[in-house]
């Protein structure tokens, strides 16, 4: 059985996927016809009727909360993420963000640099928690290598947290000096 902060985060991430969802208003089962909708986008399984109302009771909740909207247009009802709704959605997508590995390693390293000001130490030491999570390896203070490409990833930190391109660098180099332990550490030899 899923809990609320689940069932939240599969409502939101499947209306930000779906782009907002679109049931004919005239419908009297308009709540019966939507959440189904819902539910394939959020790549959610009924289990139960007691899931279902879960489900039903949260979607409700997120819009009394103001992060889904609704809007008659022309005989159809439109549900669409707010702006503080698409605020949780992007929260969501970077909680799940991980760096894919390919099978092969390509040989070059990925190093990321990144300098961020004081003033905005919360979004600096939230960026490098999930730089420690992504499996990045420090070699000094705001210098961080890892094997594999991870720019989209790194992309969408510095867009979500609104870092501009000089404050996060990337640099992919073909050796780095003492790469050996790094090779050790990353399990590539």
């Amino acid at each position: 059985m899923k809990n609320k902060e689940e069932i939240t985060k599969n409502i939101v991430k499947g209306i930000l996927i779906a782009g907002g969802i679109a049931v004919a208003s005239t419908s009297p089962s308009f709540v019966s016809r939507v959440l189904p909708k819902i539910y394939k986008y959020a790549k959610y399984k009924i289990i139960d009727n007691k899931n279902n109302k879960k489900f039903y009771d949260t979607f409700y909740s997120l819009k009394k909360r103001n992060l889904i909207f609704f809007e008659n247009r022309g005989g159809q009802i439109y549900i669409s993420l707010t702006p503080d709704g698409k605020k949780l959605a992007g929260k969501y997508q970077i909680d799940d963000l991980a760096i894919k590995k390919p099978k092969k390693w390509d040989g070059k390293w990925r190093i990321l640099i990144f300098d961020v000001l004081d003033k905005q130490k919360i979004k600096r030491e939230a960026l490098r928690g999930k730089i420690k999570d992504f499996g990045l390896y420090q070699i000094q203070k705001s210098v961080w290598v890892y094997p594999y490409d991870f720019k989209n990833e790194i992309n969408l930190l510095r867009s979500f947290f609104n870092f501009a391109e000089k404050e996060i660098k990337i640099i992919v180099a073909s050796e780095i000096e003492g790469e050996q332990e790094l090779k050790r550490h990353f399990k590539l030899t």
